[in-house]
């Protein structure tokens, strides 16, 4: 039986990959600082299928706590860490930037000294398809260059990955980095289009679509992330013999580190989505038109490859099927 840390339990991919643990037999501590980034209602709503369960227990605490985090590493001497806790959000980070520094940076460092000092088998650890910026070459591959981010929060994630690299250099600790494409599905963030959307819809109010409706997400079913993410924790991460730094090639590395894109190989365009929650509901939406918003990007389209190639398996969840399970479950939770 493994002991396995997830931060940002209460999150939702967090909780997801909890649950899943959980049922494999994994012993999860899972740790949160429960901030109010949005309705903390939700999270706690979510930790209430995880408390109680003897394979699970939950630690309060912001990863930027160092002292706690020294201890908490310590103590429990981790097989596997899930780093899934971080700032989230593009637009956010216009507004509040200390807090991606706060967590994303400094959060991310006490992680990295934790599994470097405690013998951690394999740290894992959420990066994002923020990273891939102002490139433009689809589909987006981990072994594109990624120097270009646009805005604070992808700049923190492309940060994780560097940072990770030097501690699979120096210190030879295994480190996997994960890409994830727009991740959607029920207990989804309510920041997110998907929760937006069919919240003012069923309200009567009008949405806002950006770029005039011509975005395009690589949208993923939460179900197909948490198998992604199952199955690449099983997976270490060996040094690439084949790596030359001649042409240095940004998604392997001779140290153990490795990057994966998860996403549903298969862009959406925001139209086609918003159309696909309008069927979903059996209720029209109200558009609102705008320009592409600071920091966005207008496409995101994920090679998933490596992903395939290393762990069998591909994002399969068709758009209509995840969004219609999305709104039965909003439906039944806030009674609508």
């Amino acid at each position: 039986m493994r002991k396995v840390l997830v931060t940002g339990a209460a999150g939702f991919i967090g909780f997801n990959l909890s649950k899943r643990l959980i049922e494999k037999g994994d012993h999860v501590v899972g740790l949160d600082n429960l901030n109010d980034y949005y309705d903390i209602n939700l999270k706690l709503s979510r930790l209430k299928q995880l408390e109680g369960k003897d394979k699970f227990r939950l630690v309060k605490m912001g990863l930027e706590e160092k002292d706690a985090m020294v201890t908490l590493f310590a103590e429990e001497k981790f097989d596997v860490v899930v780093n899934l806790a971080a700032q989230a959000g593009v637009r956010y980070s216009l507004i509040n930037p200390q807090a991606y520094i706060d967590s994303n940076i400094v959060g991310f460092t006490n992680i990295l000294e934790g599994c470097r000092h405690n013998d951690v088998k394999h740290l894992v650890y959420a990066s994002s398809s923020s990273v891939y910026g102002s490139n433009t070459k689809m589909p987006f591959s981990v072994h594109h260059n990624v120097d270009h981010p646009v805005s604070l929060y992808a700049a923190s994630k492309k940060a994780n990955e560097l940072m990770a690299h030097t501690y699979s250099h120096l210190y030879r600790l295994p480190t996997t980095g994960l890409r994830f494409f727009t991740v959607y599905g029920p207990w989804g963030r309510p920041d997110m289009a998907l929760f937006l959307f069919t919240k003012a819809i069923l309200e009567d109010k009008p949405i806002d679509v950006f770029n005039y409706g011509k975005m395009q997400r690589d949208f993923t079913y939460i179900d197909d992330i948490i198998e992604g993410v199952s199955r690449v924790m099983d997976n270490t991460p060996e040094p690439s013999s084949e790596w030359n730094g001649d042409s240095p090639d940004p998604g392997t590395s001779n140290a153990p580190y490795k990057i994966y894109n998860i996403g549903n190989n298969n862009p959406v365009e925001l139209m086609q989505f918003i159309e696909a929650i309008e069927s979903a509901l059996g209720k029209k939406a109200e558009k609102n038109l705008l320009p592409l918003q600071p920091g966005d990007v207008p496409a995101t389209y994920a090679d998933v490859d490596d992903l395939m190639r290393d762990v069998g398996f591909k994002p399969s969840t068709p758009i209509a099927e995840g969004i219609e399970n999305f709104v039965k479950w909003y439906r039944e939770y806030y009674q609508k």
